[in-house]
């Protein structure tokens, strides 16, 4: 008789979230990613009509449309997006994070990290996994549905924009997600 142990249900329950996240080499999962980026891109400019003088501005932008989020002591995150430039999609992206610690429940939001210099861009492009750090500035959006913004991020190099967030998650943040190129 086997015995089931919580860390194996723990171990069990990622297994089955990262499988369900799935979008394999030889699928049409480049086809699925860019008409949710297209859809997402489309919410951003209609409910935040300031972004589109940024996406205008930026050198690239990195859309990921659903980046999901759940956890129990053991936490993940988890979203696939492109990266377009000049109207183009050049790259396909996933986003990654595990934590451990206080944390409970279940969020997801769209996130669109926009390149304001040809250098940011580069360096992005450059990594072979990129991480948000502390130069990167992020904007808030407010319940009327405009950004809080300061007047460090008309100079910023990086910005980063999260938005469409539905859920719950106690102790959720973004910081230490890892964007990696994929394949699709």
């Amino acid at each position: 008789m086997m015995m089931t142990t919580r860390r194996g249900l723990l171990v069990a329950g990622a297994a089955l979230m990262v499988a369900a996240c799935d979008n394999s080499v030889g699928s049409n999962g480049g086809q699925i990613i860019d008409a949710r980026v297209q859809n997402t891109l489309s919410i951003m400019y209609q409910n935040y009509p300031e972004t589109i003088e940024l996406a205008d501005r930026a050198a690239g932008m990195l859309v990921m449309p659903l980046i999901g989020s759940a956890g129990f002591v053991v936490g993940g995150s988890y979203g696939e997006g492109s990266l377009i430039v000049r109207g183009a999609t050049l790259d396909y992206y996933s986003a990654l994070a595990g934590s451990v610690g206080f944390q409970i429940g279940a969020k997801e939001s769209s996130q669109v990290i926009f390149f304001m210099t040809p250098e940011a861009l580069a360096d992005f492009r450059g990594s072979a996994g990129w991480e948000m750090g502390a130069g990167v500035t992020t904007l808030a959006a407010d319940a009327g549905g405009t950004l809080s913004a300061d007047t460090r991020s008309k100079e910023a190099d990086v910005i980063s924009f999260v938005f469409n967030e539905r859920g719950l998650q106690a102790a959720a943040t973004l910081s230490g997600i890892k964007y990696q190129r994929i394949l699709r």
